[in-house]
């Protein structure tokens, strides 16, 4: 076991997973927000009154797309810069060989 190669596969399906949570959360926010303002555009063109009514919540409702999209990107970085799986890793390696 080369230590070394092991340390560049933890890096390698780091950024792989990351990519992946990056992506995933950019197209369902992309799509979130599609279907969002199709749907309020459709009721203001049905029913203008109630226009300033759901323009607030809209935003409220946008607000929470991004939210869960954020938590994504945090934890993201988390495993980019603080790569948890290294640590675990190196205390393995120096159980087994101390």
């Amino acid at each position: 076991m080369n230590i070394t190669t092991e340390l560049a596969n933890i890096h390698t399906m780091t950024i792989i997973g990351v990519s992946l949570i990056v992506s995933i959360g950019a197209i369902g926010t992309a799509i979130g927000f599609a279907m969002l303002g199709s749907k309020f555009l459709d009721v203001t063109a049905r029913q203008p009154e109630i226009a300033p009514m759901l323009l607030t919540r809209m935003f409220m409702i946008a607000a929470l797309l991004d939210g869960v999209t954020m938590i994504g990107i945090g934890l993201s970085l988390y495993f980019s810069l603080a790569n948890p799986f290294v640590s675990s890793f190196l205390e393995a390696v120096a159980q087994v060989s101390g």
